[in-house]
């Protein structure tokens, strides 16, 4: 397996702001420091909260992206059984730093009101968090509000990854995904009563500070859910950023990390929505992803855009564990996407 493993705090920055160390790590050991982000332009750093939960029946997903230009606060919800969404979104021009996003994934609340909508994420003790949403007229004027509470398995670890971009001092991302909560709670939407229990439906947090380069392309696929009564998950993905010191794939079992090294997603070019191969250059993940929908979305200001295609369906596959042993898995609910980012 290739690439730097951190096991202990350092600097991302140095005192000028350039990226100083990259590689990959189990926890939060990068020190991510905006005051000395004083040498990018403000409008290149991008702070972003998401967290997406899954049922057998639906995907709720929750972000919030302050990115410079443009700030996002959206909520979707993707029903699997009758392949419908319905989505909130609402967007402000050069936020730059007004949302007060924590420096660090274990830091901080995240209360967001915006035109009358309240997104709020509160972190509780042991790495619980709790989500509450409150918005008034939510997809064809229903309302959504309720809370759910996401739990994570004992010493649980995350995938850390810290990497720049060959060609720009200033460029790089630090990201963290953490693919295992367990989520309680009851969503109102409308007339109809969401409900999420134990054993039945998961979470994913994904957290990401950076500056980014001109022009940016990723893909990034992750689910969570059981096997075998253990708890499951995953987070693959790559892109134009260089990821020599460090991939972000990782495979996870009661939230303990199996590292795997480069991940390729083998997407028919003709229809996003037949089955996708995913494979390890290890060969220790073979997966197959059987869409259930897809969207495509699209935002811009001034000369910055941002385009999105996003899949959502079912992983099955096989993966070979650290310990060499083999773990197969059916039908674990999650996504796939790639986002295009220009300016």
């Amino acid at each position: 397996m290739e690439g730097n493993e951190i096991t202990s705090p350092l600097p991302l920055l140095d005192g000028a702001g350039r990226p100083l160390n990259f590689g990959w790590a189990r926890g939060p050991f990068f020190e991510y420091n905006p005051p000395f982000l004083g040498g990018a332009p403000k409008t290149r750093i991008n702070e972003t909260e998401r967290y997406i939960i899954f049922s057998p029946t639906h995907i709720l997903i929750f972000e919030v992206i302050d990115g410079g230009f443009l700030g996002h606060l959206g909520v979707s919800i993707v029903s699997m059984k009758d392949k419908g969404r319905s989505t909130q979104n609402i967007d402000s021009l050069f936020p730059l730093g007004r949302f007060n996003l924590p420096n660090g994934p274990e830091q901080g609340a995240v209360k967001i009101r915006e035109k009358g909508c309240l997104l709020d994420f509160v972190p509780m003790e042991g790495g619980a968090r709790i989500i509450k949403v409150d918005i008034p007229r939510f997809g064809r004027h229903r309302y959504l509000r309720g809370e759910v509470a996401l739990s994570p398995p004992p010493a649980a670890q995350s995938i850390v990854t810290a990497a720049p971009w060959r060609r720009d001092k200033w460029a790089f991302r630090l990201f963290r995904c953490s693919p295992w909560y367990v989520t309680e709670g009851v969503m109102q939407f409308g007339a109809v009563d969401l409900y999420f229990t134990k054993d039945n439906a998961w979470g994913i947090h994904d957290w990401k500070r950076e500056v980014r380069p001109r022009r940016d392309i990723r893909y990034w696929a992750a689910a969570c859910g059981a096997a075998g009564g253990r708890r499951i998950g995953f987070n693959a993905g790559y892109g134009s950023a260089d990821s020599g010191a460090g991939t972000e794939n990782a495979f996870f079992l009661d939230g303990v990390i199996h590292k795997l090294d480069q991940v390729a997603f083998h997407i028919p070019p003709a229809n996003w929505l037949r089955e996708w191969a995913l494979t390890s250059n290890d060969k220790r993940l073979e997966m197959i992803f059987t869409p259930n929908q897809e969207r495509t979305g699209r935002g811009s200001v001034l000369l910055h855009s941002v385009t999105c295609r996003q899949v959502f369906g079912t992983f099955s596959g096989r993966v070979i564990l650290d310990n060499g042993e083999t773990l197969t898995f059916w039908n674990i609910t999650g996504f796939a996407e790639r986002r295009k980012t220009r300016f």
